[in-house]
């Protein structure tokens, strides 16, 4: 039952995350048209937000892909007969974690171009 409940509070935490994400794409691509008038601090704070945003994405994707390499070895050194079994899904988890940092790194760029 442990695990059921880490599995609803993951996913609960991911569509969170995703959803905060999706209202605020909206919000940092609306700025275009109010940077024109406020010059230095909106600069400033929209080049504070994207090394914000892939400094965060990166301590989070490194501590999930630490924590998911760390789980799938164990499971291989308790049973190393499922090493196959384990180590695809493994690395399909991996990608979608790194394929978040990459999204992050996107969109840093995309603040970033617009100073």
């Amino acid at each position: 039952m442990k695990g059921v409940i880490s599995v609803k509070k993951g996913f609960v935490s991911v569509l969170a995350v995703m959803s905060m994400m999706l209202l605020a794409a909206p919000l940092a691509m609306a700025q275009e048209a109010v940077t024109a008038g406020l010059g230095d601090n909106v600069k400033f704070a929209i080049a504070l937000a994207s090394g914000l945003a892939i400094g965060i994405a990166a301590l989070g994707g490194a501590l999930a892909q630490g924590k998911a390499t760390a789980a799938g070895l164990e499971g291989i050194a308790r049973n190393p007969g499922a090493s196959g079994k384990i180590m695809t899904p493994m690395i399909i988890g991996l990608a979608m974690i790194e394929s978040l940092v990459i999204y992050a790194l996107v969109i840093a760029f995309m603040l970033y171009f617009k100073l």
